[in-house]
């Protein structure tokens, strides 16, 4: 670049000899450099200006396509993403819900409580703290951790808002939250043993894997927690309201009978379907106890009785073998027995609680609950088909309800099945099989002989079982526990309106280590109820009862389940739409009026 110079010294000795001055020429030129100056920075502004403008235009223009790109698209619900560690973790589980879709189990948001020790301002005083909002923490070993080398410490998996809270007040900047989903169940100890409980799988701070531990939470669990049934509710065959009123009879009736334990089973007689099934003890799936290391399994809430229990059934085997030989046309109602006690077989006797006399008739043998009359037809009928027919019933496997501890749940059947083996199955001993695998024996003899098997899950489409026996056998065997009810040892079942058939059975409790126990029993009721029409199976057991109204201490069924599954007819029938018939509607028995209020202290 040439500079033009202020002065220009031609310019200058020209202005002189003319007589003009020279600093006009100098300010000319000053004057024209300067406006040169102006118009160079002037047009740098005006590019600035225009790369400034196309700036915003872009940006304002991406905003807009962005807009108007989400304004046509459709709605969703956004979806929480984690990295690391919690990537893949499925938290979502479906509902479960009673057969009338009200909620048994469903997810509730909460938040994990974590810490990071190295942010922590005073890792002492917080340690002091948090064992004052969780009494159950160890402050020496959160000392350590805090103070240690440790960069994350798991406090707690799940905290409630009120906790939350206090551990806000701390106001340390190490304590630190993650949100994730919990199962809930919003009716604490109802059918806790159907459901189950939960746990948590994998998990980061962020979110966790709610699976299933037991019941119908974990033989479900693939089913609750399968993005493709977006989020569809698994319906259960129980009635929520029915559940309740039986954990309440069965409840008051444990404390009343004195009993250790006790199980109630209520099973629709076409379907399969269970509305109700108890066992006591029970507890809250919301706060799972931890299981038992050692002694019996039984002592733990956890054990369900209905299914897990295996128990020798006594004198409510005694149908099977008399329905199986109307079925084969070997006896009739009237056919008369050897009822003489004791009978001999082998090197042992068998006896009856009574002496009956020389006879009995069938109808007899079941209304009086004779031994050696039921041993005699069980005679007639032979081992080999006693056992496939008991066998045909379910009676010897585990049953198929949908349940994780089914599978585990097996009959225990002897392996040999001598004479004397035929003999004390066909009154209800060295067999041993779960009240609810009764309860589907019972509802094939009032399903007409058709074999019903027992299902959780409402309106499942099944095919119909085999046939195990005619409806006619199936139809007198009814016939006959019915008299059980109206003139025999079920005397105390009879609820005006309801026309119950049943049967009772007192068996010896068997020890762990072989052997029974002098004064222990397990107790049980099986029935069908209306027998006219039946609809229901009801089966009742208690573990060790003993009814101590009297001087003398009373452990027979007639005495303890009977009653009990008296009461539960009296409440449950009318819940479940049964009204009486040419009766008023039936009222609560004062004992178990009082059971109630005991239960609820």
């Amino acid at each position: 670049m040439i500079r033009t110079p202020l002065r220009p010294l031609a310019r200058i000795l020209r202005a002189r000899e003319k007589g003009e001055n020279p600093d006009e020429i100098e300010a000319e030129n000053r004057a024209r450099r300067h406006a040169e100056i102006q118009d160079r920075a002037r047009k740098r502004a005006e590019g600035r200006l225009l790369v400034m403008a196309a700036v915003f235009v872009l940006a304002f223009g991406t905003v807009g396509v962005r807009m108007a790109a989400l304004a046509s698209s459709q709605p969703s619900e956004p979806r929480a993403q984690t990295t690391g560690t919690g990537a893949g973790i499925i938290a979502q589980r479906a509902d479960i819900i009673d057969r009338k879709g009200r909620i048994l189990a469903t997810n509730l948001l909460t938040y994990s409580l974590y810490a990071q020790p190295q942010k922590m301002v005073d890792p002492v005083r917080v340690a002091n703290e948090l064992v004052r909002i969780f009494p159950d923490l160890n402050k020496e070993r959160l000392t350590k951790d805090f103070t240690g080398a440790r960069k994350f410490v798991w406090i707690k998996k799940k905290i409630s808002p009120e906790q939350m809270q206090a551990v806000h007040d701390i106001g340390d900047p190490g304590l630190e939250f993650g949100p994730r989903e919990m199962r809930l169940y919003p009716n604490g100890r109802l059918a806790s043993h159907i459901l189950g409980g939960f746990n948590f799988g994998r998990e980061d701070v962020n979110s966790a894997e709610v699976l299933g531990v037991a019941g119908v939470e974990k033989e479900f669990d693939g089913w609750l927690r399968d993005p493709a049934k977006n989020g569809a509710p698994l319906r259960l065959s129980i009635d929520m309201t029915v559940q309740g009123a039986m954990e309440q009879v069965l409840s008051s009736g444990m404390k009343v009978m004195n009993a250790k334990g006790a199980a109630a089973i209520l099973m629709e007689v076409q379907t399969g379907e269970i509305v109700a099934m108890a066992s006591m003890p029970d507890f809250d799936p919301n706060d799972r106890p931890s299981p038992l290391t050692k002694g019996d399994a039984s002592d733990s809430p956890l054990f369900n009785r209905a299914l897990q229990g295996q128990y020798e059934l006594g004198s409510t085997f005694k149908i099977f073998p008399v329905a199986q030989a109307l079925d084969l046309k070997l006896v009739s109602p009237t056919t008369m027995i050897n009822s003489r006690s004791p009978m001999t077989i082998g090197k042992y006797k068998i006896r009856d609680f009574h002496n009956y006399g020389a006879q009995l008739s069938v109808t007899e043998i079941i209304v009086k609950s004779s031994n050696v009359g039921t041993v005699h037809i069980a005679q007639m009928i032979g081992p080999e088909r006693q056992r496939a027919f008991l066998k045909s019933l379910g009676l010897f496997d585990p049953s198929p309800v949908e349940m994780v501890e089914a599978a585990n749940a097996r009959p225990l059947v002897p392996s040999r099945w001598p004479a004397v083996t035929a003999a004390t199955v066909a009154f209800g001993h060295g067999v041993a099989s779960s009240p609810l695998n009764l309860a589907a024996a019972y509802a094939t003899l009032a399903n007409k002989g058709r074999r019903v098997y027992p299902t959780l899950v409402n309106n499942r489409n099944r095919p119909p079982g085999p046939q195990v026996i005619s409806p006619a056998a199936a139809q007198t065997a009814l016939a006959l526990l019915r008299q059980v009810v109206t003139r025999g040892t079920a005397r105390q079942a009879e609820v005006p309106g309801y026309a119950v058939a049943g049967k009772t059975g007192t068996a010896d409790k068997a020890k762990p280590t072989g052997g029974y126990y002098e004064n222990k029993v397990i107790s049980t009721f099986a029935s069908v109820f209306p027998v006219n029409d039946p609809k229901y199976v009801l089966v009742v057991t208690l573990d060790e009862p003993s009814e101590t109204s009297g001087a003398v201490a009373r452990r027979t069924a007639g005495m303890t389940a009977v009653p009990v599954a008296a009461e539960m007819v009296r409440r449950l029938s009318p819940l479940v739409g049964l009204r009486p018939i040419d009766a008023e509607l039936p009222t609560v028995e004062p004992r178990f009026r009082d059971g109630l209020k005991l239960s609820q202290n």
